[in-house]
């Protein structure tokens, strides 16, 4: 019985350490899927709007103008705001007017210029020695800066890549897919291995109550 304990404990561990990566491997996954996969369905659903989820709005940066408090590779997360809400020193990001009208920037607030019930704003780069060369339309505005997740934007660049959506969304299909099979043959186990100790144990109580009859009606002749 000790031998048989001693596996039953093994299995148990067993079933324990793949529940145990199999919740860590939906607290990390399923989270960026379904992050991802909403802000895909929005990107071609709101094609003229940046995708958000509940406002929140996640960008890559790029370049080291913000640096120190923003890098190059950085994630960061805005959040959607109205024009007239934004103040002097906030961060904001923005379409850059200077731009092709689909590259963002990320720039602080020098002033906000009110004329004739229009509003825009000047902004600067912490790291840039000037102030940006247009001002920013109040139409252009994006949302404004609520933090950042350092080097994320690297990762989310990777996961734009065909690599990058085989390890990081095929890869965890398959690993979840392969945890709930192997979970089921452990569980199926260890059931067959706790059915066969009991039904062996019944059959020792069997032979032994046997036994002890025999010996009574032995002892009584």
């Amino acid at each position: 019985m000790a031998k048989q304990s001693k596996e039953t404990t093994t299995v148990g561990l067993r079933y324990t350490i793949f529940t145990v990566l199999g919740t860590v491997l939906c607290i990390i996954f399923l989270p960026i899927l379904l992050i991802n996969i909403t802000l895909i369905i929005k990107s071609y659903t709101n094609a003229d709007e940046v995708p958000s989820v509940g406002g929140y709005l996640p960008l890559i940066v790029l370049t080291d103008s913000m640096y120190p408090e923003i890098e190059s590779g950085d994630l960061i997360i805005c959040h959607t705001i109205e024009g007239n809400e934004v103040k002097v020193g906030d961060v904001i990001a923005f379409f850059d007017p200077a731009g092709n009208g689909a590259s963002i920037v990320t720039h602080r607030v020098t002033e906000v210029v009110k004329e004739n019930n229009n509003i825009s704003f000047r902004t600067k780069g912490d790291a840039n020695n000037v102030e940006d060369s247009l001002p920013v339309p109040g139409k252009n505005l994006v949302g404004i800066y609520k933090g950042r997740i350092a080097g994320a934007g690297n990762i989310a660049m990777f996961m734009q890549t065909s690599t990058g959506l085989i390890v990081c969304v095929v890869l965890p299909i398959i690993l979840l897919v392969g945890y709930d099979v192997i979970r089921g043959k452990v569980y199926e186990n260890k059931k067959q291995k706790d059915t066969e100790a009991l039904l062996a144990e019944l059959e020792a109580l069997k032979a032994e109550k046997a036994a002890k009859e025999a010996a009574a009606a032995a002892e009584e002749k």
